[in-house]
């Protein structure tokens, strides 16, 4: 076994990895939590929220 043999070999293992993660992403159970944390930046309802009417409450 030369050092040709583990180049493809460790060639293979990451490409079945990352055809592994590929699957894992584009997976229907996985859609729904995707999308939730794509609109998590837009939302009024995050910590920095909470923190800003927590901070006002106590001034008032």
């Amino acid at each position: 076994m030369d050092i040709n043999d583990l180049r493809t070999i460790f060639t293979v293992l990451a490409f079945v990895g990352f055809v592994g993660i590929v699957w894992w992403a584009y997976s229907g159970k996985r859609k729904a939590s995707f999308d939730e944390a794509a609109k998590l930046a837009l939302s009024e309802d995050g910590p920095e929220a909470s923190l800003k009417n927590d901070a006002g409450r106590q001034h008032n």
